[in-house]
């Protein structure tokens, strides 16, 4: 079993890209909307199998995937790839917001890992921001990027005065199609971290993008006369997320306000 401790040997608490990563070997890349299903591909028999039918490999995989705690369903496509649909896909934001202290597999407690997922992108550098900080229009994705961090900031002032608790985190509850496109554009990290051309000032307006989304029409706070709810704690863990990943691949001070 995978469960606490698993994928060889990296202790999980729920199945996000990264972890897959370091069981395959290399991350799965997201495929698909994740409207309604969190789907992940990955190449990794093709690669490994060394004059053998890569579709054999491949099920020599998933055969050890399936049932494993995080992961809904695996399937073998005909040409040897594997697809990867994760139970719950909103554990990648806990993994963003609450790094574990992870060794990679076969090293000992404590050596050379900085966490599943942020330490990562920060070892591979990081990019100045190229864009003027006027017009602030939505032209400029210089704002779209920034307007989209101060956002994150305010809704979680917002949160605190209307008594959105910030403990409680259930990532079951990020299931409204805006809070899973800002997922899917999460589960891009590793894969991206991991190859040769990241190109993180267009990911940063994607994700930017779908946080501008979610923020309108999946809020973090109550409407109206409404209480908080359980999940408007997701969404605000969704929104911290958001931060520490803009200013993580960009590394430069983004505003709180604007």
């Amino acid at each position: 079993m995978i469960t606490r401790r698993g994928c060889g040997g990296v202790s999980v608490g729920g199945m996000t890209p990264a972890r897959l990563g370091r069981f395959l070997g290399a991350p799965p890349v997201p495929c698909g909307s994740w409207e309604r299903e969190a789907v992940l591909a990955s190449p990794i028999a093709l690669k490994t199998a060394y004059g053998r039918p890569p579709r054999d490999v491949a099920e020599e995989f998933a055969a050890r995937l399936r049932g494993e705690e995080g992961i809904a369903a695996v399937r073998v496509q005909p040409n040897g790839f594997l697809l990867i649909a994760l139970a719950t896909p909103g554990e990648i934001v806990r993994e963003i917001v609450e790094p574990e202290s992870v060794s990679p597999p076969d090293e000992p407690d404590g050596a050379g890992s900085d966490g599943p997922a942020g330490n990562d992108r920060r070892r591979a550098g990081r990019v100045p921001s190229p864009w003027p900080d006027f017009p602030r229009t939505w032209d400029n994705p210089g704002f779209v990027v920034r307007f989209a961090h101060a956002r994150a900031a305010v809704v979680r002032r917002w949160a605190r005065d209307l008594g959105v608790p910030s403990e409680g985190f259930r990532p079951e509850l990020l299931d409204d199609p805006r809070d899973r496109a800002v997922l899917r554009l999460l589960a891009e990290l590793p894969s991206r971290t991991a190859g040769r051309e990241p190109a993180w000032t267009a990911y940063a307006e994607q994700l930017a993008l779908a946080y501008h989304d979610a923020h309108e029409h999946a809020p973090a706070t109550p409407m109206g006369d409404g209480r908080p709810a359980e999940v408007h704690t997701s969404r605000l863990w969704l929104a911290r997320a958001v931060q520490i990943v803009l200013v993580d691949i960009l590394g430069t001070a983004l505003p709180d306000r604007l």
